[in-house]
């Protein structure tokens, strides 16, 4: 062997020529010097988790015009093993599928995260086109082949969409495709990482359907403003005056002397009905938006509140407030407003409570909103309660103004909700807002 040493590159199977198996107990080649010369040592590896072991099994020894060097020359044994080492280190990785692609997009290796992932064992999906993990859409589009083609021109591409299980189900991937390539710039096939990225977009999707959610509510809340003030303003005030008119009427007929008295009878009568429909454009106002809250605050807002369920459903509502030293937003005022609502709703329909009691303080950097009823109580189920829309309505406000709230009950003990929101979270800006 003249010259430099070289040590004889250890004969590595691509992983498109042998199984994985194969390929892990490849034998790397290298040199030892004896007296006589250099003798050809082939390396056998039994990689197990508990044991690697490595065994030496002596070949033909070479001339003996080698040079001298070390007991062990060789730079090929390293290089192999590492290269060993790291398909098991894939091999176990379990969160992503990494395998391998033949130029063709035929599957040439496949690892413990791919049939995670893909419910295929390797014995199925070795040697199958890699488009069976696309959409029957995707596939009409000649996606698959597009993806391979792009790799290849630019060297990696990266996708996200669907892409499809054994059993049939789909499933978001994240997908990099890298071309691998020889010295020489052949083509030798694809390295190909996916990543179940479904809980993401389910995650993204939830926080949509939250921010659309609480837009709804805010424009909910702007257009029963708009309600409240026009059947305040402009109906009430129309009201108002036809009431007036009607009672000059009166007067002018009384004084004239010559009015029937059923006429007189009728236009008390109409007053009367003005006095009602006044009251019903009041009420309906108020339940939309009632003007106190804007008007002087959260605390006077759920005292109209309490006399509006006192005085139509007979139920006796306390209110405790403690926390008027912490100036509320807006926003906040009118969820926990809402909420306390949607609580003696609740109570009015479910819990036959005869009282309510409603506090409101501040403890530790801490808005806290506890309501109580004396009702019947009810046993609390998680899939139960997954239909009661006005629990499911707190538990959405109280998310959006990132704090918790928890429900406790049992038959014959009533019902309790405590809400705890960050002051920081809920208080006014110097602006008020």
């Amino acid at each position: 062997m003249p010259g430099p040493f070289r040590a004889a590159k250890p004969v590595y199977p691509t992983v498109y020529n042998r199984s994985q198996a194969n390929t892990l107990s490849a034998s790397p080649t290298l040199f030892v010097r004896q007296p006589g010369g250099y003798e050809r040592h082939e390396r056998h590896e039994q990689f197990k988790p508990e044991n690697h072991v490595p065994s030496d099994r002596p070949s033909s020894p070479l001339p003996s015009g080698a040079p001298a060097g070390d007991e062990l020359v060789s730079n090929a044994f390293p290089h192999a093993l590492s290269d060993i080492h790291f398909r098991l280190l894939v091999d176990a990785v379990q969160d992503y599928a990494i395998f391998m692609l033949d130029p063709d997009g035929r599957v040439a290796s496949w690892n413990r995260g791919a049939q995670s992932i893909k419910g295929y064992a390797a014995r199925e999906i070795i040697g199958q086109h890699f488009s069976v993990f696309y959409t029957q859409e995707d596939i009409a589009a000649a996606k698959p082949r597009t993806e391979l083609a792009l790799a290849a021109s630019e060297g990696r591409i990266e996708d996200e969409g669907w892409r499809v299980r054994k059993d049939g189900s789909r499933f978001w991937a994240n997908v990099t495709i890298t071309a691998i390539r020889a010295p020489d710039g052949a083509l030798r096939g694809f390295a190909k990482v996916t990543r179940d990225m479904t809980d993401r977009l389910r995650l993204l999707e939830l926080q949509h359907a939250s921010a659309l959610s609480l837009h709804v509510q805010s424009a909910r809340e702007e257009e029963r403003t708009r309600i409240a003030r026009e059947l305040h303003d402009d109906l009430g005030q129309q009201l108002v005056a036809l009431k007036m008119d009607i009672a000059l009427l009166d007067q002018a007929a009384t004084e004239d002397g010559k009015t029937a008295r059923h006429t007189i009878a009728q236009t008390i009568a109409l007053q009367v009905q003005i006095d009602s429909i006044i009251a019903s454009a009041r009420r309906i106002a108020g339940g939309l938006r009632p003007p106190m809250l804007d008007d002087l605050g959260l605390a006077a807002a759920l005292e109209w509140l309490a006399a509006e369920f006192r005085n139509r459903y007979g139920l006796a509502v306390t209110v405790l407030n403690k926390a008027d030293q912490l100036a509320l937003s807006p926003t906040a005022a009118t969820a926990i407003f809402r909420m306390v609502q949607e609580a003696l709703t609740n109570v009015t329909r479910h819990s036959e409570a005869t009282r309510v009691s409603v506090e409101m303080h501040v403890m530790q950097d801490e808005f806290r909103l506890h309501i109580e009823d004396n009702g019947k109580g009810t046993t609390l189920d998680r899939n139960r309660n997954k239909d009661n829309f006005g629990l499911l309505g707190m538990q959405e406000r109280v998310r959006q103004l990132h704090g918790r709230v928890t429900f406790d009950s049992a038959p014959g003990d009533g019902f309790r909700i405590d809400i705890c929101l960050a002051a920081n979270a809920v208080k006014a800006n110097h602006d008020g807002t």
